[in-house]
Parts: C-alpha cells; sequence; structure tokens
C-alpha cells in the first residue's frame, strides 16, 4: 500500500479502513449495495482512491459531484452510461448546495437504485453528511452495513487534543 499523509498515529486505522472497504466492495461485486465511508479530508479520500484504483482490477468509476447536483439516482445513471462499473465512488457531497434535497430524493428512490444498479455504491461522507444521512434518510442509512471510517469525528479530536480542556475551561 501507498503511505498516507495523515499522522502516523492513524496510519494503522485508515490502512486496516482501507483493507475493509477493498473487502465490502469484493463481498458486494455484481450486487447492489451502499457502502458508506467517512473520511472529513478529501485529500485522504483521493489517496484512498488511489490505493483501491492501483491495488484492485476492479473497473471503479469515480464521480465528483457538482455543488449543482440535485438528485444522487440520476447524476449515477447519468454518468455510467450503458456500460456499468462494478463499483462506483461518489465523492463531493459537502459541495452540494442543496444536500437536504440531494439526501431526501435519495432516500426516496432508494428501491430504484437497487433495481438499477449491480454493483456497490460507496458514499464518500464527512462527520456533517453522515449526520444529515442520519437524519433525513435513515432508510436509507439502514441499507448500509456500518459505516467505515478513515479519520477521527470532529467530536472525537476534542477528546484527544491535550489543550482540550484548558480551552473549554476559558469559554466558561
Amino acid at each position: 500500500m501507498t503511505p498516507f499523509s495523515n499522522s502516523p498515529d492513524h496510519l494503522p486505522e485508515i490502512t486496516a479502513a482501507t483493507k475493509r472497504l477493498e473487502r465490502s466492495i469484493m463481498l458486494a461485486a455484481g450486487d447492489f449495495a451502499l457502502i458508506l465511508a467517512c473520511c472529513n479530508s478529501p485529500q485522504t479520500q483521493q489517496q484512498i482512491l488511489n490505493v483501491l484504483t492501483a491495488s484492485s482490477t476492479l473497473k471503479i468509476k469515480d464521480i465528483i459531484l457538482k455543488p449543482t447536483e440535485v438528485t444522487l439516482y440520476k447524476t449515477i445513471k447519468n454518468n455510467i452510461g450503458t456500460v456499468h462499473p462494478e463499483v462506483v465512488m461518489i465523492r463531493g457531497l459537502e459541495s452540494v448546495v442543496a444536500i437536504n434535497q440531494l439526501i431526501t430524493s435519495t432516500n426516496i428512490m432508494r428501491d430504484e437504485f437497487r433495481k438499477t444498479f449491480h454493483f456497490p455504491v460507496v458514499l464518500w461522507l464527512n462527520d456533517e453528511i453522515l449526520h444529515k444521512l442520519i437524519w433525513l434518510a435513515p432508510d436509507l442509512k439502514n441499507w448500509s452495513a456500518n459505516t467505515i471510517r478513515f479519520d477521527l469525528p470532529h467530536n472525537q479530536l476534542i477528546d484527544h487534543c491535550p489543550f482540550a480542556d484548558f480551552h473549554l475551561r476559558k469559554r466558561n
């Protein structure tokens, strides 16, 4: 595997998460599966995608959403055309202006995903988008297995910061 630019303390977690992601994709090959990958760093997302592309024989379709997207289903359908890839990676959810609408419409259209797409779909989310997905589309969230985390969620970053208590006391 190629080295990641994250701190060496988190490298084992990132490497293990990358292996879990690769295993999830392989297990779902030929069938629809929703895989949630939570990573707050777009650079780390790109590095992981580079590793997967280099180490796998799968045809990976990487779709980076535009801020103007309003539906995920049509976006995927338009991007893949008639030749279906073996896995689709969806990145850029955090840039979508109408993110609540996109998540809600995806939840409504979830049965169409299973009927139309015979490959795993990996949604790359940050913590904020993951929380919105849980809140706005619980049915869709329930379709996925456990979320694969590639870095610490923002609320855990405070727990690991040696100066967190000092900053919190200073505010009070």
